[in-house]
């Protein structure tokens, strides 16, 4: 894996593969970077892009720093769309989409923004996460990270059974466990933030926001408000699917990301 320097001196590692118009992609908060390779996602992208796929600070090879701040994962991404030297299409999935979204912030070197269900706080719902964190804060402690990623997936991600034996089920699990330590912390910091629309008012990067049509109403109330606040968004379903689309109906989530960064140029 290649490594660049964010703002705060955190090396951050990615992968590259494929050939094409650049393409990075940032994970949600339970993830590693291989969670892309579920359903052949990746390579299948990997076919008509170069897929830059980040590995979130705290996991992997990427290196991490004492204090945590959701915008340190905004400038991560910056800095691997900054580090290619053509403008880049940024997708985000779940809290991977609110760091691109705030990424949007702090580049000019995009092409196109995908942002799939970031998890903002609209209308009438709030991320009650408070006890959710102890218990997971509990569980790590006593080691038992794996209770505490599939805690976060069912309680706070709204996760389906179906969908969470699937994860358990890919050969990414244990990575996954293994990262478990920065949950605790990136949840509490997406339940504390606030989404001001009006600081994405010049944010005209082309932007395609995806949800399914039976995710929880929170995401798809938050994928209305984001959609709102860009002056340059558009919203699209996939019928029948929920919050991972991209391992349920892969070949439907690579056709839409295919043809909304190609219909951009």
């Amino acid at each position: 894996m290649d490594t660049v320097t964010s703002a705060d001196g955190t090396e951050i590692a990615f992968e590259r593969t494929g050939n094409g118009p650049p393409l990075v992609l940032v994970y949600g908060n339970s993830d590693v970077h291989e969670f892309w390779d579920d359903g052949s996602v990746r390579p299948a992208l990997a076919e008509h892009h170069t897929v830059y796929t980040i590995e979130r600070r705290g996991r992997g090879e990427s290196g991490d720093a004492t204090e945590y701040e959701l915008e340190r994962e905004a400038e991560d991404v910056a800095a691997v769309v900054d580090s290619i030297d053509e403008p880049v299409t940024l997708l985000g999935h779940s809290g991977g989409a609110l760091y691109s979204l705030e990424a949007a912030l702090r580049t000019d070197n995009l092409h196109a923004l995908i942002l799939y269900e970031p998890p903002i706080q609209a209308d009438d719902h709030e991320l009650d996460v408070e006890d959710a964190v102890v218990e997971m804060e509990r569980l790590l402690a006593d080691g038992e990270n794996e209770q505490a990623i599939v805690l976060f997936q069912r309680d706070v991600a709204g996760i389906t059974p179906e969908e969470i034996d699937d994860l358990r089920s890919s050969p990414i699990w244990q990575d996954m466990v293994d990262a478990a330590h920065a949950l605790p912390r990136e949840l509490q910091a997406i339940s504390e933030y606030e989404f001001e629309a009006g600081r994405f008012a010049d944010v005209t990067t082309p932007t395609l926001l995806l949800t399914g049509t039976e995710s929880p109403q929170l995401y798809k109330d938050a994928t209305v408000t984001v959609n709102d606040a860009l002056p340059n968004g558009r919203t699209t379903s996939f019928e029948g699917e929920q919050h991972m689309a991209m391992h349920t109906a892969p070949d439907r989530f690579v056709d839409k990301v295919r043809t909304f960064s190609r219909g951009s140029s």
